[in-house]
């Protein structure tokens, strides 16, 4: 089933769009303190339809995707009775969710949001979690903008790297890949349910 090589060749075609690099940092803002989908499901396709633009699209991404931090920072720290329903709503109020965040908070701090801001875990729970354990806001800055910003030019440098081989290869196995990622996260989703 060609599902994901239709979903591919839109956002190719949103990517080349004038006004693509304000829906990148809207997409990249909310997605640090709010918004489930990750910027680099828009980030990539924009660089490879770009990729003279790719380190632009990168500094963007990054900036933006700090200051919705700074948003979910500020969230944590003084509106944080308003987000505990939509947390255990959205399942993130666990031993597996906010609940080890703050234990990791508390023994880790900076190397927290470092490893969050680069990895694929939740960094907007990172981010709201920073503010109500009042973390240093210096710190939370600096490892947010050292962490998403080795996350989003690393993306970039691989796709502008591999040009477009990288493009054909995406395309070549992109349903694929979005079929196993379905797969990933209804397998992650099992384990996390039956383990609460």
């Amino acid at each position: 089933m060609k599902f994901f090589s239709k979903l591919y060749d839109l956002a190719l075609k949103w990517a080349a769009h004038r006004h693509a690099p304000y829906y990148l940092g809207g997409l990249s803002f909310a997605e640090s303190s709010f918004f489930p989908i990750p910027p680099d499901v828009m980030l990539a396709p924009m660089v490879l339809a770009r990729r003279d633009r790719a380190w632009f699209y990168a500094g963007l991404t990054t900036v933006a995707s700090v200051a919705g931090g700074i948003l979910g920072y500020i969230i944590g720290a003084y509106a944080f009775d308003l987000v505990v329903p939509l947390l255990r709503e959205m399942k993130l109020w666990s031993d597996t969710g906010y609940l080890r965040v703050q234990d990791w908070f508390r023994e880790w701090g900076f190397w927290a949001i470092f490893i969050a801001g680069f990895s694929p875990v939740p960094y907007k729970v990172f981010t709201i979690a920073s503010g109500v354990l009042q973390m240093t806001f210096l710190p939370f800055l600096l490892a947010s903008a050292i962490g998403r910003g080795a996350r989003f030019f690393l993306v970039a440098g691989v796709l502008y790297a591999g040009g477009e081989r990288m493009e054909q290869l995406l395309r070549k196995y992109i349903d694929t890949i979005g079929w196993l990622m379905v797969l990933l996260a209804v397998v992650l989703y099992l384990v996390v349910s039956c383990s609460n």
